[in-house]
């Protein structure tokens, strides 16, 4: 291996132990992050740690406040409301352009395995469980055809992350169940554009509100941030 695959290998590695960390609120919303602090943290070099948060800042997971402050993307009830409103307008039109072009053996196997994941221990295994749910939604989507929708997909799947792990957290559980993912994949068969895009969006809508209800019965998340 070169040593520029080796560093490129080592980024993308670093990148996703900070995704992990912003999701789990290890970095928690608003907290300051900096080279040295990355680099302490991760074990990177600070050249590293800047392209990454640059990177981030680019993805909206970071937030530069200032010349020399930089801090997690804070997470809001504005900023739920968003992720679910550009979902709702993006998810159903990308499944009924999938439809039946899906890899259901692959989406059933995902679903089985989302289904055996459901005792989580610790946060190392809710983890897991999220990225798998991550895996099977972005399944669901690989076939459109369109690689920039599918960009956009990426992005606010990694930021739902941060917003189930609060239900996750608090709950033990994701906002639907394994049933409701297997309709889903049932659905998509058929090749009725129409009727998939109705069945997602009431799925999103759903799932927007009984993680709102979840925020509006737990005091602790009565602060502008949605911290655990």
């Amino acid at each position: 291996m070169q040593t520029d695959d080796l560093q490129n290998e080592d980024a993308r590695v670093a990148y996703e132990a900070i995704m992990d960390a912003i999701v789990t609120q290890k970095l928690a919303p608003s907290q300051k992050v900096s080279e040295n602090i990355l680099s302490d943290m991760f074990g990177i070099s600070r050249t590293v740690a800047r392209n990454l948060i640059e990177r981030l800042i680019a993805k909206h997971f970071l937030v530069s406040v200032s010349p020399r402050v930089t801090i997690v993307a804070p997470l809001t009830l504005l900023d739920i409301k968003q992720n679910f409103t550009l979902r709702k307008m993006l998810l159903p039109s990308i499944f009924s352009l999938t439809g039946p072009r899906a890899d259901f053996d692959k989406l059933h196997r995902l679903n089985r395995e989302i289904e055996a994941m459901k005792v989580m221990k610790d946060d190392e295994t809710a983890l897991a469980f999220l990225k798998k749910n991550k895996e099977m939604n972005l399944a669901l989507c690989e076939n459109v055809g369109y690689p920039l929708m599918l960009d956009w997909v990426r992005q606010l799947e990694d930021i739902a992350m941060r917003i189930y792990w609060l239900y996750l957290k608090t709950e033990q559980g994701l906002p639907y169940s394994s049933e409701q993912q297997g309709m889903t994949i049932e659905v998509m068969k058929c090749d009725e554009p129409g009727r998939i895009r109705t069945v997602i969006h009431d799925m999103l809508t759903q799932t927007e509100e009984r993680i709102l209800a979840t925020i509006f019965r737990n005091e602790q998340f009565y602060t502008q941030d949605l911290r655990l």
